[in-house]
């Protein structure tokens, strides 16, 4: 490549400072030394960068574009010189985390802004997955860490887990649901009747799963637990809601809590990690995740 960042600078200093003795002197440079590396670049490329008709040199239209395209090389630069030093400190470059579907992702936003703010250097990777397949994110290798998993934790060596806390639900139905205005608690029997909203678990490879739903119920199945929510607004089914998602909506009656016999109310959610991803992003977030769990409730309505 024939083009080199120097000459690039020179053009840069150029066009800030306006002759090439003030930019020779903001380079610690001859000016002798600049016009050389300006000559021998239009030379080797056989282009004109600078008009020297008049008193002072002025950028043609070519080097006009050199300037414009080689600005956004040397930023490049700059940025892949200072993404070196950072992953050389243990920063690592990017770091993947998955959440689970019924993980409130607004709990995290404080974090990501908080993280940006410090360690810009990192980029953040953020997937949605749902039930078996948060685990299978992190021990297949598709996340460095897991958020708000609710299914059991792998057994596997290799991976560590802590409570991120307790996921509590209501099982939910649209007023005009038939399942509204039926006597509590709801008998198992009576719930089977009815179309159950479900969301779909991201599971590659082991056999997915479905949370809380009966054996042969009918299932209207969606992609997130918003979409849940919406489906059963609409009295297209029934189903538990995560409390949190669905409180706001008992308060104002546009969803009905119902009773069921031999309910099962809550899940013990986790966030887990590869024990081989020890950069100082993952010990960051790991660190975090934890003192978000011990200030309170991560699961509290919104």
């Amino acid at each position: 490549m024939r083009i080199n960042l120097d000459a690039l600078l020179i053009l840069d200093a150029l066009e800030r400072h306006g002759s090439f003795a003030a930019a020779a002197a903001a380079l610690f440079k001859t000016p002798s030394a600049l016009s050389y590396m300006v000559q021998k670049l239009e030379s080797d490329l056989d282009i004109t960068l600078l008009d020297r008709s008049g008193h002072r040199a002025k950028f043609t239209d070519t080097g006009k574009l050199m300037l414009d395209k080689g600005r956004i090389l040397l930023r490049a630069a700059q940025d892949l010189e200072q993404q070196a030093r950072y992953v050389e400190s243990g920063w690592e470059s990017d770091l993947s985390l998955a959440v689970d579907a019924s993980f409130p992702f607004e709990r995290l936003l404080p974090l990501i802004d908080e993280f940006y703010r410090h360690h810009h250097h990192t980029r953040l990777r953020f997937s949605h997955e749902v039930l078996a397949g948060s685990w299978e994110a992190l021990v297949y290798g598709c996340a460095d860490i897991i958020i708000g998993a609710i299914c059991e934790p792998p057994s596997r060596a290799g991976f560590s887990f802590s409570p991120l806390g307790r996921l509590e639900y209501i099982f939910t139905v649209a007023p005009h649901h038939p399942l509204a205005t039926l006597p509590e608690p709801l008998l198992k029997t009576t719930i089977r009747q009815h179309r159950a909203v479900v969301v779909h678990d991201t599971s590659r490879v082991k056999t997915p799963q479905s949370l809380h739903v009966l054996d042969e119920q009918d299932q209207l199945t969606v992609f997130s637990f918003e979409a849940k929510l919406q489906a059963q607004l609409a009295g297209l089914g029934c189903g538990y809601l995560p409390r949190y998602l669905a409180e706001p909506y008992l308060n104002t009656g546009q969803l009905v809590a119902k009773n069921v016999e031999a309910e099962r109310y809550s899940d013990t959610a986790y966030f887990g990690w590869r024990e081989s991803a020890t950069g100082l992003a993952a010990a960051w977030w790991r660190e975090r995740l934890q003192a978000y769990v011990d200030a309170g409730s991560i699961y509290s309505s919104l």
